[in-house]
C-alpha cells in the first residue's frame, strides 16, 4: 500500500459534508458538478452508499452509489477525487468499498466518453461497455454506461 493510501482516512460522508463535497465537484468535474438538490440527496437518502476519502482533514475523494433493490442493480452516481491526488489507488479502493456495501449482484456507472483515464480504470477493474447515452453530458457528449457483474 502506498504511503498516500496508508494515511488516506474513508468515512461514510454525511450532510455535514455538503460544503466540501461542492468545492471538490466544481474542482473535478467544471462542467458536471451536480447541483445543490442532487448533492442534498447524496447526502442524505437511506439507499445510497456515500464515502469521503480525507486527507490531513480536508475531503480529496468521494463516491456515492445508489441500490436499486428491484433491478438488484448498484449504479455508481459519482467517483470523484481531487487532482492532485489521482492515479494514487484512491478511486479504486472507494469503487471497491461501494460495491462491497451495495452488495449487488450488479453494478452500472456512467463517464463521460473523452474521460479515458476513468474509462481504462473501470475497464481494468472488471467494467464493461453496455450502452452509450448520446448526447448526455453538457456540450453535448455522449456518456458510456458500463457493467461490472460481481
Amino acid at each position: 500500500m502506498n504511503e498516500l493510501l496508508s494515511k488516506l482516512q474513508i468515512q461514510t460522508a454525511h450532510l455535514f459534508d455538503l460544503s466540501p463535497l461542492r468545492r471538490l465537484e466544481k474542482i473535478c468535474f467544471p462542467l458536471d458538478a451536480w447541483p445543490l438538490m442532487d448533492m442534498i440527496g447524496a447526502l442524505s437518502f437511506p439507499n445510497i452508499v456515500r464515502y469521503k476519502a480525507l486527507w490531513e482533514g480536508e475531503m480529496i475523494a468521494f463516491i456515492a452509489g445508489e441500490i436499486r433493490y428491484p433491478s438488484r442493480t448498484g449504479w455508481i452516481a459519482t467517483v470523484c477525487v481531487h487532482p492532485d491526488h489521482r492515479r494514487k489507488g484512491i478511486a479504486r479502493t472507494l469503487i471497491s468499498m461501494t460495491e462491497e456495501e451495495m452488495g449487488q449482484p450488479r453494478v452500472r456507472l456512467t463517464v463521460r466518453a473523452t474521460n479515458y483515464a476513468a474509462i481504462n480504470l473501470y475497464r481494468a477493474d472488471g467494467y464493461v461497455e453496455i450502452d452509450r447515452w448520446v448526447k448526455y453530458y453538457k456540450g453535448e457528449e455522449d456518456a458510456i454506461v458500463m457493467e461490472k457483474i460481481r
